[in-house]
């Protein structure tokens, strides 16, 4: 029981010390700021991979998003405005501006591109 507690201690003082080290995103300072796609360094590329109207959701698969401080990847995404959906659909090339909103990921701003 000791050494399940210590080791316990350990992994919780790492993660501490982890969130604590410069540069690690945050998602609520990433939230707290949002410049809604004005910033063109915090615009990524993607490619839409489905498009969920119902859920009010899209999956892209995209190059880093450096205002998140994510690299490239496929997820899915919420959207700030419903509206955005009837713009893209699947294999659609688009710029997009993704922000963290109310704790998930969301996408602020999107447009095709050629």
């Amino acid at each position: 029981m000791k050494k399940l507690i210590v080791a316990a201690l350990v992994a919780g003082f790492a993660a501490f010390a982890w969130w604590l080290l410069p540069g690690v995103p945050r998602p609520e300072a990433a939230g707290g700021h949002a410049n809604h796609g004005g910033d063109p360094a915090a615009l990524a590329d993607g490619v839409v991979l489905a498009v969920n109207r119902s859920a009010g959701n899209v999956t892209i698969s995209h190059g880093p998003l450096l205002n998140l401080g994510m690299p490239a990847m496929t997820m899915g995404f919420e959207v700030g405005d419903p509206a955005l959906l009837e713009r893209v659909k699947t294999g659609d090339k688009v710029r997009f501006h993704a922000d963290v909103v109310g704790g998930a990921l969301t996408v602020m701003n999107v447009e095709r591109v050629n």
